[in-house]
Formats: structure tokens, sequence, C-alpha cells
């Protein structure tokens, strides 16, 4: 019985949501409704990339589930581009860095922390994902320094923004030939001598899945995320008004929050699982990603909508992403994780989730 529950509510939270969306009810109402639905569409799309992850090994399967369980926020980014709300753009691109490095991979942490007393993986990886890390923030600070203190003309903001966008770009896709082709055996991760009861189990039953039906589900969760997230963005205006929220806090907490759904359930179930490594790629991947490729990415996207956006972050923004980046690196450097580091990192989101609502 319990394994119809789930399709069951995904049918029926997306419906309900096409519904409330073609039928124009109230903007709160359907605000709700498809957040609901946006959580459980995540977590379809988790569940399709874990089985295909299953097929294609745990760095790639990482990837794949940082990757696809990023489709929401690229989406939900576009979808705010051209609609030109560049605040809550900014603000959803900060929540999902600082949601991966402190939520996600606090949660991952603390839940597999409080099963397995020591989890290990691969050091050389760490430390390479701590130095990208680095650059992101680089490659935010130094835009927002140079535009705040010199007057530079629109055309200048322009040409910086995508200068920057696309070195972060190809940055990016080096880095995947370098971790998934030239070096991969050097950056694989940590196999444990003495598996886990349970994982020998899972690898023995295999995935829920077949491989086809895996990437067929994949690409159907995708479809879904897309339409979903079209249905959310159309009322976001009415719900931060009504409830007097700022842009920054429903950006960086409740849609990066709503967004994060996938890599949140992913990520903290392998943890349960002692695939520790694996938790980590999703969860610092996916920031990553958001900080290397996305955020370009959407940059590029405006230009095509005619609304040019640039890539200068608010000093609250820069803070919290520099911060997150501060504690996560010096978490994850030595190779080796407990649930008090899970929890350090989950007491920083605290804070900054109070700070940001206060604003």
């Amino acid at each position: 019985m319990k394994k119809f529950i789930s399709p069951g509510l995904l049918i029926l939270t997306f419906l309900l949501s096409a519904l409330g969306h073609y039928a124009h009810w109230p903007d709160t109402l359907q605000f709700i409704i498809s957040a609901i639905s946006v959580i459980f569409v995540a977590g379809f799309l988790g569940k399709a990339t874990e089985s295909v992850a299953h097929y294609a090994g745990q760095r790639l399967g990482g990837f794949l589930n940082a990757t696809f369980g990023n489709a929401a926020e690229l989406i939900i980014g576009i979808l705010l581009v051209r609609e030109g709300m560049f605040d809550t753009v900014k603000a959803s691109i900060t929540g999902s860095i600082i949601g991966n490095l402190l939520l996600v991979l606090g949660l991952s942490l603390f839940a597999g922390g409080l099963k397995y007393k020591v989890q290990r993986f691969n050091v050389p990886l760490a430390n390479m994902n701590g130095s990208l890390m680095i650059v992101a923030v680089i490659a935010l600070f130094i835009p927002a320094i140079f535009l705040q203190t010199h007057v530079l003309h629109e055309e200048d903001r322009t040409t910086l923004s995508l200068v920057v966008g696309g070195i972060l770009i190809v940055a990016y896709i080096l880095w995947l030939i370098f971790s998934m082709i030239t070096h991969k055996k050097y950056l694989s991760d940590v196999v444990e001598k003495h598996k886990p009861e349970e994982w020998e189990a899972e690898e023995e039953h295999g995935p829920a899945w077949s491989k086809k039906r895996s990437i067929l589900y994949l690409i159907l969760a995708t479809v879904m995320v897309a339409f979903v997230s079209e249905w959310l963005v159309h009322t976001l205006d009415t719900f931060t008004q009504k409830f007097g929220l700022s842009e920054i806090f429903v950006g960086a907490f409740v849609v990066a929050i709503i967004g994060n759904a996938a890599e949140h359930s992913a990520a903290v179930l392998l943890a349960m699982k002692n695939k520790i490594g694996a938790a980590v790629e999703i969860a610092v991947g996916s920031s990553l990603q958001i900080s290397l490729f996305v955020a370009p990415v959407l940059i590029f996207v405006s230009h095509l909508f005619g609304k040019p956006m640039d890539i200068v972050f608010t000093i609250i923004e820069l803070a919290a992403i520099g911060v997150s980046v501060f504690i996560a690196k010096s978490i994850i450097q030595d190779g080796q994780t407990n649930w008090y580091e899970g929890l350090l990192l989950l007491s920083v989101y605290a804070i900054l989730g109070v700070s940001f609502y206060l604003v």
C-alpha cells in the first residue's frame, strides 16, 4: 500500500496545481498547492536520478543528481528573469548555494553521523571542491567591489557580467572534464572494506526501475518540474506582498528550499546508507553548479529576453555566500565527517535564516 501513496500524492498535487493555475484560484492558495507540488515532483525527480545513478556509478550519479536536482532552480530562475524579477533571481541563487552547503550538507552529515560514528570520503576531491567554491566566491565578490567603488556605465556593467559569466561556464566545463575524464581515478570515492548490510542488500536487489524506465521517468519529472515551477512563479508577487516578506527572504529561503527538495531527500538518504561521498558530491556539487553554471547561464538568458541582468549581488548576499563557503570548506577538507559537524552547518543556516527574515 505504501508504494502507491507517493505516486498518488504526486499526481494529485500536480493536477491540483494545474487546476488552480488555469481556473485562476486565489494566488495564495495557488502558491501553497504549487509549492507542495514542487516538493513531490522534485522528490520524484530525485528518485529517478538516483535510479539512473545506480547504472552510472557514484561520482557520475552524484553529478546527475545535482544537475537534475537543479532543474527546478534553473527553470524557476529563467521564469523569474523573464518577469524581470532580478532581485528575487539573485536571492534564489544565494539561497540555493547556502541551502546546499549548509542545509543539505548539514542534514546529510547529521543524519549519516547519527548512524555511523565517522564517515570518510576522498580528500583530494574535498580539497578541489573547496578551491572551486572559493573561485565562485571571488567571481561574485570582484564585480560587486568594482561596481560599487567605481562608477561604471551600464554598458561596462553588462560587459563585465558577461565576461565573468563566460569565464565561470568555461571553468565549470573544464572541471567536468578534469573530474570525470582526465583525473577520474584520482578523485574516485573511498571504498569501505566492510560495506553495511543494508548497502549490500540494496546492491543485491538493484534499483526499483530498469535503466530505460529510469531515463523515461527522469525526462517526465523534468517536464513536470518545468510546468509546476512556472505556476509557482506567477504567484510569488502576491504571496510576498500579502505576508509582508522581503524578496530576498522569499528568494533565498522559500524558493530555494522548495527547489532543493530533490537534493535534500537524495543526499540525506545516501548519507544514511554510508554513501557519504555521493551525498557530499550532491550537496557541494550542486552549489558549485549553481554558482559556476546556473547563475552565469541566467545572465546570458536575460539578454535573450531583452532584459539584461548583471552579476552584482548585494553585500548581504555576498556575506551569506562567503560565510557558507568558509564553514563548509573547513568541515569537508579533511575527508571525514560526523554528526556534530552537520549540526554546526545547520546552526549557521538557522542564523542566516533569521537574519534574512528580519531584513
